[in-house]
């Protein structure tokens, strides 16, 4: 099992294809309509992001935004065999949303399915056999971009942010549903808040799955939660190849970035004299306000890391760019503290800490 696409509810399609495009460097990939429902797919790399918009009152993402802001509202798996995947997640009490549907093609077959999950949350279960489309029924975009470089070049993590008292239950779902297992777990606190962390793994395809829950009212998880209406997907982050040119062509293009102070890059000398980085790339990674984390035992596993600002009105969902450099392993422990004090100071701009 690993991550086909993932889908956002949005006001405006067209207006969102654009920013993903400029902003972010994604490539249009294809495009489609309901009486309903405008649909448009951007791409990078294996990175496929499907964002949907309502055309009339009758859509499912009017009705989705009504109740919640813009967001991820379904993460779709591409599974090897979909009807044994769905028989052990009803097994477990998973809610089937939409039935299997299957579509045949010129040169291959698609089946997929839609069932409940957490929250507003929901997840597409897709098997694909010889050559099929992303979606049924949407349009390739024309070619005209092919040479464009990718600034992406796959998912590495999906984060879920639930309420607080229900990430067990969150975690046992996912186990028992979807046959994720648990790896490391966190617990993180500043002078203001905090918050406990379980990371997922699906023994398969490595894919991971972290899932948090407030424990402090002024904890960034629960300005999400209070923000979104309920849980949801609070952030995902992005493997980005040589993310030190990336994210200087990022910023060219208007996207920005949760600012980090320039003593980080101080005490980061302080803490490892012998940081695998020339004066040069130090710099560099300075310049463009990118954190850098390590392992003790392999100083040259690095691994860098930026986080965007909230991407909609709403201070909910936001991007990670991330670079593993030798396998590097974790999400960054090593920079959770200089992380959220960056976002405590702006859950001060915002006026939401309490």
């Amino acid at each position: 099992m690993k991550i086909d696409r993932i889908h956002f509810y949005v006001e405006d399609a067209r207006a969102s294809q654009d920013w993903f495009i400029n902003c972010m460097g994604f490539q249009a990939h294809a495009s489609g309509a309901s009486y309903h429902t405008q649909t448009r797919v951007v791409k990078s790399g294996s990175v496929y992001i499907v964002l949907s918009s309502p055309l009339t009152a009758a859509s499912p993402v009017a009705q989705f935004l009504r109740r919640y802001p813009p967001g991820v509202a379904d993460v779709a798996f591409l599974v090897a065999d979909l009807d044994s995947v769905l028989k052990k997640a009803i097994t477990k009490g998973a809610k089937v949303l939409q039935p299997v549907e299957q579509r045949q093609f010129a040169d291959g077959s698609m089946k997929w399915v839609k069932i409940a999950a957490w929250g507003s949350l929901t997840h597409t279960l897709v098997e694909r056999c010889g050559v099929a489309p992303l979606l049924p029924d949407i349009n390739l975009a024309p070619e005209d971009n092919a040479e464009i470089a990718d600034t992406y070049n796959g998912i590495d993590h999906v984060v879920l942010n639930v309420a607080a008292g229900d990430l067990e239950r969150a975690l046992s779902w996912y186990e028992g549903t979807l046959g994720f297992e648990r790896q490391q777990s966190f617990a993180i606190e500043t002078e203001q808040s905090g918050l406990r962390s379980q990371v997922l793994v699906h023994p398969r395809s490595g894919m991971q799955f972290p899932i948090n829950e407030p424990t402090s009212i002024n904890s960034q998880i629960q300005e999400f939660l209070d923000f979104n209406h309920g849980p949801g997907i609070q952030h995902i982050a992005l493997q980005t190849p040589q993310i030190v040119q990336a994210i200087a062509r990022l910023r060219q293009g208007g996207l920005c970035f949760l600012p980090i102070p320039q003593t980080y890059y101080t005490q980061l000398q302080d803490r490892h004299r012998g940081l695998c980085l020339s004066p040069e790339e130090l710099e560099a990674i300075a310049i463009q306000e990118i954190l850098v984390d390590w392992q003790e035992d392999a100083s040259d596993s690095l691994l860098l890391q930026i986080f965007t600002q909230p991407i909609f009105e709403q201070p909910t969902f936001f991007f990670e760019l991330i670079e593993r450099r030798a396998q590097a392993q974790g999400f960054g422990e090593g920079n959770f503290r200089a992380l959220f004090e960056a976002i405590e100071r702006e859950q001060h701009k915002r006026g939401s800490l309490k």
